[in-house]
């Protein structure tokens, strides 16, 4: 384009806070022209203004042109581009550069400063952007006229307001993608849901997010500052959640042009917005807030450039013209560009020294450096890339096997979000590449393809978002609620409660369990389900009075269970037979609803015992007098003594609190206490009846409800004669849910009492060994069987070998019974005789087994 054309161009700069209808101002200054161009910062705002043209231009009038997608038709006459793919080469009317104070930016900067330069339309050429440039165009551009738009409503400072308390319409930014989740997953539990905008999302995840806040399905937005450029959204309030970025160099904290900009979302046309923070420890001192309110920021005093004018005359020649600093002092050299360490990189190849003056050559491998890296991980992959693809490109092109090779494994969509988002920046990169017409045979079957599968990640990116983010009834049923619709509710058969045809909770005995999150809409929700609880609740209620007492569950902490749900609890009562019973707060039941379920509860309870407990019951009452008359039998006091101190601990008693000797029973009061049902053995009197699982649950919980102390493993296990014993509750609920308790290992009452016999029995031969049929019985181990034994006052003497088959003898002395078998008396006298050297060799270093031989024990 001549110089002369550049004087006699319309030379204008639009510039003003956001909100202030630039952009569209410029889009119906190029549709005004015959021809026309305009550039803009993002893909997405290209596609957005593109697809706007269309519908009144029609689609052959209108040319899409971004790194990534080119819609070009023969007949267009107005093109809508990114900056960086705008065809500045082709004469257009009118030329527009969007959001120009970029042009400061430290990784994209030097492009915007390229089109500040050096585009123009042959009739009118418009920048846009912050007013923060004004400085910069003024001293670069003399001529351009400046024209100040003030923004359509007004932008106030709201201080502090934590996430929870945000009002609808509202939208937090922060900067890392951790903090983005964690806000948006605290807001999902208290708010129902949010949108998640971040830059590393595809432009068309991006939108369906957008969609997803913009049509009301959400009322918040999580995002980072992606929000803060061509995102037009109904925000009323941005609060800030972080103001450090980093900025692909170093962590630092927010410029005010910078919180201006994502401030600036809030509010639309006319409508007002607010901004603020979520912690005291962000707040903005008072010349900032100020500055923003105000829109008036310091003025950029340099901008990024970089020398567009190539030497293509060898490597060196290209590196060293990119290097050329700028003769003026606003315009700063740009370093450190990921083409140019592509570039540099790429120049120590062979292949490339080989060639380092081929113009044609050299031209192409600078246009493969300026292959973008989607993932912006700046990794040996990305140099690889671009390696293979130069040495293919110096041969002819891009050989389609090797291409579907790479492009193959991204057409997957399992895997963590993170994963679905690195595999969408790296199928971008190749839908960039399938965009270089004369590198690939078949470009557009490959354009077609990386397309394909782009929005196939991106659609399964969206959902996944949504998701893990947006509770996905509360977006449904706050539609309607948008709507001014009544909402419909039902209970289904199983107890789910429908609104809408959305499950929000569902009836567990009496309770309505709630199943959506609290939220502004949760209240409404929940309000019109309630409305259809009433008759089935009325219903359920009629259903409980009829029920049978198996209906109604016990547990093993006395809680009173009716459809797998607890509706009470058992509390104390004046007796341990006689628990009370609390019912839960049930607030879905009337007063005398909760009468009526808590009667039946009682009686139901009453009758469980009675009918479970029969045996020790009547034991009070001691109903055995028809039977007694017709045998002629009295029941004395003996009996009466021994039936109380049984009914006292639900089924049976140590024969140590009998107060009278049981030998002395005669034979008319142990026939009346078999009647009874009762059996006396050497430890324990109980009543076998009540040694049944059922039983012994029943009696354990009558005693932890009454003693207010649960095991914590309840009672013992259905089919299991011993247990290990709580240490964190007394001995005494052994003895009253019918188990004898040791130190450690309790017996059930009647395998104690089969063990008893069995220990006896050998320990008429003297010395004996712990036999295989006696821990059979008691289901206990060795150690355990010890304990046993010595409760019943036998002495151990440990590790007495046999001589046969080496095998452990435990020996034991019954020190209470008075031995009479004749094979044993002398050695009886033997040990009498000898306790006091007995201990004096066990003092000793003989061993236990030469003891007990000098004692002549067998």
């Amino acid at each position: 384009m001549s110089k002369n054309l550049f004087k006699e161009t319309i030379l204008r700069a639009v510039l003003g806070p956001t909100n202030t209808g630039k952009t569209h101002y410029a889009m119906e200054r190029m549709i005004a022209h015959k021809t026309g161009m305009i550039g803009f910062p993002l893909r997405l705002l290209a596609r957005e203004n593109y697809d706007k043209a269309v519908k009144i231009l029609g689609k052959n009038s209108v040319a899409l042109i971004t790194g990534e997608e080119k819609i070009i038709p023969p007949t267009a006459k107005y093109y809508c581009c990114t900056v960086e793919a705008m065809p500045i080469e082709k004469s257009v009317s009118f030329l527009s550069v969007d959001e120009i104070q970029l042009a400061g930016d430290q990784e994209r900067g030097h492009v915007f400063t390229d089109r500040l330069l050096n585009a123009r339309g042959t009739e009118e050429t418009i920048f846009l952007g912050s007013e923060s440039i004004k400085f910069l165009i003024q001293s670069l551009l003399p001529r351009c006229k400046i024209e100040i738009r003030p923004r359509l409503s007004t932008l106030t400072y709201s201080g502090t307001k934590k996430i929870t308390r945000l009002k609808p319409r509202s939208a937090v930014v922060t900067f890392s993608i951790s903090e983005i989740y964690r806000i948006a997953e605290l807001v999902r539990t208290q708010k129902g849901g949010a949108a998640v905008v971040m830059g590393s999302l595809s432009p068309r995840t991006r939108n369906s997010q957008v969609d997803l806040y913009q049509n009301g399905q959400v009322d918040f937005l999580i995002a980072t500052d992606a929000i803060g450029m061509g995102l037009n959204l109904d925000i009323d309030h941005v609060a800030f959640a972080s103001n450090f970025k980093f900025d692909g160099n170093i962590y630092r904290s927010l410029s005010p042009n910078e919180i201006a900009q994502i401030a600036g979302r809030a509010g639309r046309s006319s409508k007002n917005g607010t901004f603020g923070v979520i912690d005291d420890e962000l707040m903005l001192d008072k010349k900032l807030v100020e500055m923003v309110e105000k829109h008036e920021f310091p003025s950029l005093l340099n901008i990024c450039w970089r020398n567009s004018k190539l030497d293509f005359s060898s490597i060196k020649a290209l590196i060293k013209s990119l290097e050329i600093p700028s003769s003026s002092k606003f315009l700063k050299r740009k370093g450190n560009a990921l083409d140019l360490i592509s570039l540099t990189n790429m120049s120590k190849l062979s292949v490339v020294k080989k060639n380092q003056y081929n113009k044609f050559l050299i031209s192409l491998l600078w246009d493969i450096c300026q292959i973008p890296d989607f993932g912006n991980i700046y990794s040996d992959r990305h140099f690889n890339l671009l390696e293979t693809l130069f040495n293919y490109l110096i041969e002819g092109k891009i050989d389609n096997d090797w291409m579907k090779s790479q492009i193959i494994g991204l057409n997957r969509i399992d895997g963590e979000i993170e994963t679905l988002i690195n595999r969408i920046a790296n199928i971008r990169t190749w839908t960039y590449i399938t965009n270089k017409n004369n590198w690939i045979n078949d470009f557009e079957f490959w354009q077609n393809e990386t397309k394909i599968i782009e929005d196939k990640l991106s659609d399964e990116l969206h959902d996944r978002l949504t998701k893990r983010f947006v509770d996905k009834k509360i977006v449904i049923l706050a539609k309607k609620l948008n709507e001014n619709k009544f909402l419909e509710a039902q209970v289904k058969f199983d107890g789910k409660v429908l609104v809408e045809g959305q499950e929000v909770g569902y009836l567990k005995g009496f309770d309505f369990v709630i199943g959506i999150n609290d939220s502004d809409h949760a209240t409404k929700i929940l309000s019109a389900a309630r409305k259809a609880l009433p008759k089935e609740i009325d219903k359920r209620v009629n259903e409980f009075l009829q029920s049978s007492i198996e209906s109604i569950k016990l547990d093993n902490k006395g809680n009173v269970f009716w459809m797998e749900s607890i509706i009470g609890r058992m509390s104390k009562g004046i007796d341990i037979y006689s628990p009370k019973i609390l019912l839960n707060d049930l607030e879905m039941l009337s007063l005398d609803q909760k009468n009526r379920v808590r009667d039946k509860c009682s009686i139901s309870l009453r009758k469980k015992i009675c009918e479970v407990l029969e045996d020790v019951i009547k034991l009070k009452e001691l109903r055995l007098n028809e039977i007694l008359e017709n045998l002629n039998l009295k029941i004395t006091s003996k009996v009466k003594a021994i039936a109380f101190n049984v009914y006292e601990e639900l089924g049976s008693t140590s024969v140590k609190k009998i107060p009278f000797s049981l030998v002395t029973l005669n034979p008319d009061e142990k026939l009346i206490l078999a009647k009874l049902g009762l059996r006396i053995g050497t430890e324990m009197i109980y009543l076998p009846k009540l040694l049944k699982p059922a039983s012994i649950k029943l009696r354990s919980i009558l005693w932890s409800v009454y003693n207010n102390a649960y095991p914590i493993q309840g009672p013992p296990e259905t089919g299991r004669v011993g247990c290990i014993m709580d240490s964190t509750i007394s001995s005494n609920y052994y003895y009253f849910i019918g188990y004898l308790p040791y130190k450690t290992f309790a017996l059930r009452v009647d395998i104690a009492e089969r063990v008893n016999v069995l220990i006896r029995q050998e320990s008429k031969k003297g010395c004996f060994q712990i036999k295989e049929e006696m821990l059979s019985i008691a289901g206990a181990n060795k150690e355990q069987m010890k304990e046993i034994l010595i409760s019943l006052n036998f002495q151990i003497v440990k590790n007495i070998k046999s001589e046969k088959d080496n095998s452990i003898l435990i020996p034991f002395f019954d020190k209470k019974r008075n031995l009479k078998n004749k094979d044993n008396t002398q050695k009886v006298k033997k040990i009498k005789k000898s306790k006091k050297n007995l201990k004096n060799e066990f003092s000793s270093s003989k061993s236990p087994f030469e003891i007990l031989k000098k004692l002549k024990f067998k």
